[in-house]
């Protein structure tokens, strides 16, 4: 400890190189601790359970140049033809694809509008009694779809009286209590929560009504259509192969687009997040190398500044061990100084990206984490010099003179 009070007056003398490694330590642990956290909750949000069979799930557009066609008969038609190809589960018609980032959402109501109640927002999609078995998500509670529960409209003169919803905006719109058997209402009109799925991501994985789904037993068919179909996944890839070949031989009225797998959509849908992590990463490579880069050379510099001082102490009786241990403690000095700043800057940085990018509160552990480990590589990359140093000998020192 004795040797702090000298250490620190070698700083003074050439404060400019120690306050300019002081600011890089300082700026690199700021940012590598956000960005060490902000990986974190994105992998957390790219690896979440979406409730589907991914690799199971397909799905595909057809668009429609036929003039005056039934629709909802095309749809029957398209469904038992899919239905049919071996080694498909089943298969149905959607308004809406998950994880597709295409959809509609919609907020409803405990009560009749214009009254006012507690209301939820939730996506929202239309399918036949097949639409639970085609997505392969969990009913935990009430029953499914009937084929008495599907209403048949091209005009929405006729709105389905029930609905299966997501367990997540179930629990939000009816909160301490069974919302199995409750109604609420679209608009004014009624809805009855017959069945309750455990978990299934809406069109949005990653925004407020990722996980809350209502989904209504209506078929309404128009030019443009989208179907999901779920397969076994050894079988998936050949099946998707053939299914534009056998629409457009029962009607080549139509182009078949956008056939892609549930997990293909999902990769889509979060192509930016995972371009984000990459990039963030490179970022802390870069950061900690240019750091531990700026550490070395300064070491190297400051070692040959003071070769004469260095030759001095070990003609006096300086070990090599002290020669380490000295520039070890005066890294160290310059290092704690930095991370004292650098952490109370990822402080401040956090709350600026909570407020402006809706982020979640940083976990303090990831300065800390960040603060360790920026410490014990500048350590490391001032071993080296610091053993050259303690190299020096005694005689070629005092020849320098």
């Amino acid at each position: 400890m004795s040797e702090l009070k000298p250490i620190f007056n070698a700083l003074l003398r050439s404060k400019a190189g120690a306050l300019m490694l002081l600011f890089q330590i300082a700026i690199t642990t700021a940012i590598v601790s956000n960005a060490a956290f902000i990986i974190y909750d994105r992998m957390t949000y790219l690896n979440q359970d979406t409730g589907y069979p991914e690799d199971e799930v397909f799905y595909f557009r057809v668009t429609s140049f036929a003039e005056n066609a039934d629709y909802n008969q095309q749809i029957e038609l398209d469904e038992t033809l899919l239905r049919n190809i071996p080694g498909v589960i089943n298969a149905a018609h959607f308004t809406a694809v998950p994880l597709s980032g295409s959809g509609s959402s919609s907020g409803f109501s405990i009560v009749p509008a214009p009254e006012d109640g507690r209301s939820a927002n939730a996506a929202y999609t239309m399918a036949d009694h097949n639409a639970i078995d085609t997505l392969g998500v969990k009913l935990i509670a009430g029953r499914n779809f009937t084929e008495e529960d599907v209403v048949h409209t091209q005009n929405y003169d006729k709105l389905p009286t029930v609905a299966i919803v997501t367990k997540a905006w179930a629990d939000e719109l009816f909160p301490d209590e069974d919302p199995l058997g409750k109604t609420f209402y679209v608009g004014a009109d009624p809805a009855k929560i017959i069945g309750i799925v455990e978990h299934m991501m809406s069109p949005w994985p990653n925004s407020s009504v990722a996980e809350k789904v209502v989904i209504f037993p209506m078929v309404n068919g128009t030019a443009r259509q989208k179907f999901i179909v779920r397969a076994h996944a050894s079988e998936r890839a050949a099946i998707m192969r053939q299914v534009e070949d056998l629409l457009l031989q029962e009607n080549n009225q139509r182009v078949i687009t956008s056939l892609q797998g549930l997990d293909e959509a999902k990769a889509e849908y979060n192509a930016s997040d995972t371009l984000m992590l990459r990039m963030l990463l490179v970022l802390i490579v870069v950061l900690v190398s240019v750091t531990a880069l700026g550490i070395f050379g300064l070491t190297l510099f400051n070692i040959s500044k003071r070769t004469k001082q260095i030759g001095t102490r070990r003609a006096i009786g300086a070990r090599k061990s002290d020669i380490i241990r000295y520039f070890l403690l005066e890294n160290t000095m310059v290092c704690v100084g930095g991370l004292v700043v650098g952490c109370i800057g990822a402080i401040l940085v956090a709350q600026q990206l909570m407020q402006l990018y809706s982020l979640p509160a940083l976990d303090y552990a990831y300065v800390a984490g960040t603060a360790v480990f920026v410490l014990l590589i500048s350590l490391l990359a001032v071993i080296v010099p610091a053993k050259r140093a303690a190299n020096i000998s005694p005689s070629i020192a005092t020849r320098s003179i």
